[in-house]
């Protein structure tokens, strides 16, 4: 079968397909064949060995020192499941499904995968491509948005809301009854709009602490919110939300919650086939939707990661097998 492979750290040019032998489901997993999975920055920073600043050595010992201990990379996948295991009672042949792989691995034409992972049945009004762009970015916001515990009427920001995990927490944020406001570059405006909030900001002109307005929650999808300027935004015991951050960031994260009342929310994702499901829900009521970029063939996955380092996505960037 045919993957996408990387022996050493480095550029995207590091990516290379070849072919290894089809694996074998065990009697309680899933032999599932990929139609599409996603380039994503996490993928880039596993593939250069980079991360947040601060955390390059504690990435380097969980990745591999000196080479990649896992060497296919992807989180996301959706495709049909191709085999059974004697003991798997929840899918069968033939079913289209969505998955998220904690552990990497979707670069790949085939894939195992226990039952009780997080794998659950497609949204019917998807295709594989926009199934597979949903799993890492909407399980992010759905998990963060429920720790800042939204209730309707509250007023919401997003910081990054044109990105992989700010393009659904806007939406969820919303479904929750929330009033969203988003911020974004001058290009990704529109974009934003289309997805229901009540107001951007283009944070290339506007600041959004100067507007007097006072959030309940403030989500930074990116890192990249000044927390000095912002908790002057945010409810005195509000929730700022951080999905990613720098250790210098941490600092400063930590030093808030020591001398505020404010709420800080971190925290590492809990994938669940139960939160797929409820994504599934949402999808097929037309509740949220996904913002599909660009889609590249496996041959060309070096330029899909090329697209995405430049920073220049507009919500999902999708690598497919067929």
């Amino acid at each position: 079968m045919k993957v996408i492979a990387f022996e050493k750290y480095g550029s995207p040019r590091v990516l290379h397909v070849k072919e290894i032998v089809k694996p074998i489901p065990k009697e309680n997993e899933v032999l599932i064949k990929i139609h599409a999975t996603t380039a994503t920055l996490y993928d880039c920073w596993q593939r250069s060995s980079t991360a947040p600043t601060g955390f390059g050595l504690l990435s380097r010992l969980s990745s591999g020192l000196f080479r990649p201990k896992q060497t296919i990379l992807g989180t996301d996948l959706a495709g049909e499941i191709e085999e059974v295991g004697k003991n798997v009672y929840k899918f069968k042949k033939g079913d289209q499904i969505y998955a998220f792989l904690s552990n990497l691995g979707a670069y790949s034409e085939y894939v195992c995968l226990s039952e009780d992972k997080s794998v659950a049945p497609k949204p019917n009004n998807m295709t594989y491509e926009q199934a597979a762009s949903v799993p890492q970015g909407a399980l992010t916001a759905l998990y963060f948005l429920r720790k800042a515990n939204i209730q309707p009427g509250q007023k919401v920001l997003i910081f990054g809301a044109s990105g992989g995990v700010g393009s659904f927490a806007v939406q969820i944020a919303k479904n929750l009854g929330a009033e969203v406001t988003g911020v974004c570059s001058t290009r990704n405006l529109e974009l934003v709009k289309s997805l229901g909030v009540a107001k951007v900001i283009d944070y290339t002109r506007d600041d959004f602490t100067k507007n007097r307005e006072i959030y309940d929650v403030i989500f930074d999808t990116v890192g990249k919110s000044s927390i000095s300027k912002s908790k002057k935004s945010l409810r005195k015991d509000g929730f700022y939300v951080f999905a990613t951050f720098g250790l210098p960031k941490l600092l400063q994260i930590l030093w808030l919650k020591l001398t505020t009342n404010k709420n800080v929310v971190l925290g590492l994702l809990e994938d669940k086939a139960e939160d797929l499901m409820y994504l599934k829900k949402l999808i097929e009521e037309d509740k949220i939707t996904t913002v599909v970029d660009r889609v590249f063939p496996a041959e060309k996955a070096a330029d899909a990661h090329d697209y995405v380092e430049k920073k220049l996505k507009k919500g999902h960037v999708i690598i497919t097998f067929v």
